[in-house]
């Protein structure tokens, strides 16, 4: 069976990690995604490391750890569109395309000639995605958005980290990948419009818009009833008992979600009296004795080893994880059940294969695996002039004699 999108051309002209991310889904699902960069540098990202790829010979290459987290599924073209040559390349490619995703400063694309308007007027069509910090409007427009200003601006920072401690960030960049979700979907809808009516739309993604969306019951709490949002480390604002808890011999997390759950807890830890306690007869109730019922459970758990408390847990369906750090994550039953790993071959590194994450979309009928690896850069600059453009051999080493590709 088909991918989903097979037959759709992106043209990505994005960097770093939000609009990759957003095209990366896009190649997950099935889609052409031909990746823009600068001749001899690339994408930011293929810079940063250590880590990066090691060759047959353990000798490291190009190729950065951060930079293969978010360009599986994707072409590598290198066009310096600052030229004639370079734009001409480029609006051959779009008006070949269906999406172009890009993640320029507001108005740098409208000086070099491929804003909006100016591509609108060439491919109507054409589904055209900015994701930029602040959006296309408003006084923060024209500065540059970094995930880590935009958690802190966004207002999750001061959800995160322990009640006495200090603002802290996800240790992902999340508001870059939420701002990719929020534009693959955007993109999608786009697309399907763009079915029955024949034109495409400019979509405009804002990091801090998509930070303050994503909050979620936090800002609904604060809208509701007036008071700011604490940070509680790792409990939860709405639902007792529901946080990490020190065990025998280290952590579990531990998610009570209703009476019964609770109920059911209370035998586990042998107290049936706490449940027999108006105290905590009801969820409402737990949160306003929050600290008293956190002593009396706390001080059962760190009695009897996480195992234990993993497999009773289970056992009686009270919802309790282990803490997991990576190298535990791909040890999980679970997660090798499902398949979250690929081994793919890399140019970079010959027969020597890449273990990469695989998309964790799981559809009938249609595996949703690596078909490329990220690209080298510039890995697929020919190929794509050559049969996707239909340029000449004689043309494109002219191209590569001036440096424009």
């Amino acid at each position: 069976m088909k991918r989903p999108l097979e037959g759709v051309r992106v043209l990505d002209l994005s960097r770093i990690l939000a609009g990759p991310s957003c095209t990366q889904i896009l190649g997950d699902l099935g889609a052409d995604v031909i990746k823009i960069e600068r001749p001899g540098a690339g994408d930011d990202t293929r810079s940063w490391g250590p880590p990066f790829l090691t060759d047959e010979n353990g000798e490291p290459t190009r190729e950065s750890a951060y930079f293969l987290s978010i360009n599986r599924n994707k072409r590598s073209v290198t066009v310096d569109i600052t030229t004639d040559d370079g734009k001409a390349i480029l609006y051959d490619l779009i008006e070949k395309s269906d999406v172009l995703v890009e993640n320029f400063k507001v108005g740098d694309l409208d000086k070099r000639g491929f804003g909006w308007e100016q591509v609108h007027a060439r491919a109507p069509s054409l589904v055209y995605c900015s994701i930029t910090g602040y959006g296309q409007t408003g006084p923060y427009a024209p500065q540059p958005g970094y995930d880590f200003i935009i958690q802190g601006m966004g207002g999750l920072m001061s959800i995160t980290g322990e009640p006495d401690g200090e603002p802290m960030k996800v240790a992902v960049p999340i508001a870059d990948i939420m701002s990719g979700m929020y534009a693959t979907v955007s993109i999608l809808a786009a697309l399907r419009e763009r079915e029955k009516e024949g034109i495409g739309r400019r979509i405009d993604i804002s990091l801090l818009d998509c930070q303050v969306a994503w909050l979620y019951n936090q800002v609904s709490n604060f809208l509701v009833d007036g008071l700011e949002p604490k940070r509680f480390g790792n409990a939860h604002p709405n639902i007792v008992p529901y946080q990490t808890f020190a065990t025998a011999d280290g952590h579990v997390n531990l998610g009570v979600g209703n009476d019964a759950q609770f109920f059911r807890l209370c035998s586990l830890i042998e107290r049936p009296d706490l449940r027999l306690d108006p105290r905590f007869a009801s969820n409402t109730l737990r949160l306003k004795h929050r600290k008293e019922l956190i002593t009396e459970i706390g001080a059962a758990f760190t009695q009897r080893t996480s195992a234990y408390w993993l497999h009773m847990c289970r056992q009686e369906q009270v919802p309790c994880g282990p803490i997991h750090s990576i190298p535990e994550v791909f040890e999980d039953p679970q997660v090798k059940a499902r398949g979250v790993l690929a081994e793919v071959k890399h140019s970079a590194t010959g027969e020597k294969p890449v273990r990469l994450l695989r998309s964790p979309i799981r559809m009938s009928g249609v595996d949703l695996g690596v078909r490329r690896a990220p690209p080298m850069l510039g890995e697929h600059t020919n190929e794509v002039l050559g049969n996707d453009l239909g340029y000449s051999e004689a043309k494109i080493a002219a191209l590569h004699d001036k440096g424009v590709v």
